[in-house]
């Protein structure tokens, strides 16, 4: 289940109720502060953090790890719930996993949804996804395979921080990484092109992060692997003029009598 992004605020009933009402909890969230509240609300919670190695292990191990310690309590008849912050299944594979292999196995499982970093994205730069499109790529995608972009839309780009990190065993990678993005970005984006830089709010004492500068700078720019970039649209939408003129005929068709 989800947890929300901002301490206390994000919980639903059902989420609590969920919580509450589980043999064992575990838990991977942004901070041990959130940690500590949530051990408030039950007896048994076992943070799935220091499954994570140092460097020389890679985070494809630890999430696997993560599946089967929580499948173990399933098996021996436990009622498991796995609290991840944001949204449970957004850039996290875990909990797509042990769901899958929880059913397969003929135990009940299901997700149940939180308020992700994309929501608190949205109401904290004033973007509204359905006015120009928004498009969503993880970073390093865009330097792995050729993705296109539509530059008349928003395009929100996940893990800036850790761009092109092929080994999954590092936490951050340097401004040369960041140098790769902006040349495969500058392919349809000018340099001056000014970009937003976003980390959402995880305490309630905290204000959201938002900084603005031009792609061209993104190199020497520190980037945290929990901020997110926004490239706001760089282009006009283009008209569809064929099928603009299909649902005009189809219009005059209905307004005949």
């Amino acid at each position: 289940m989800g947890l929300g992004m901002t301490l206390g605020s994000h919980l639903s009933p059902l989420a609590r109720s969920h919580i509450e009402q589980s043999d064992v909890v575990f838990a991977a969230l942004s901070d041990a502060i959130v940690e500590l509240w949530l051990e408030q609300m039950h007896p048994d919670v076992r943070s799935l953090q220091p499954y994570y190695g140092k460097g020389d292990k890679s985070r494809a191990i630890t999430y696997r790890e993560w599946v089967e310690v929580m499948m173990a309590e399933v098996r021996a008849g436990k009622k498991v719930c796995a609290v991840f912050y944001g949204h449970p299944g957004i850039f996290a594979w875990s909990p797509h996993e042990v769901i899958k292999l929880a059913r397969a196995e003929g135990f009940q499982a299901h997700m149940e949804p939180g308020i992700s970093a994309e929501d608190c994205l949205y109401a904290d730069l004033g973007i509204d996804p359905g006015r120009y499109g928004c498009q969503h790529y993880e970073a390093s995608q865009l330097l792995f395979y050729e993705t296109p972009i539509n530059t008349g839309a928003c395009l929100v780009l996940w893990q800036v921080g850790l761009v092109g990190d092929r080994s999954m065993k590092r936490f951050a990678t340097g401004p040369e990484y960041r140098q790769v993005l902006v040349d495969v970005l500058s392919q349809d984006y000018p340099l001056d092109h000014e970009l937003i830089i976003y980390r959402g709010a995880t305490l309630p004492i905290e204000q959201p992060r938002i900084r603005r500068v031009l792609l061209r700078d993104l190199p020497a720019t520190d980037v945290g692997a929990d901020e997110t970039m926004v490239l706001p649209p760089a282009s006009p939408l283009r008209v569809n003029a064929s099928a603009r003129r299909r649902l005009a005929a189809l219009d005059r068709a209905l307004m005949m009598p």
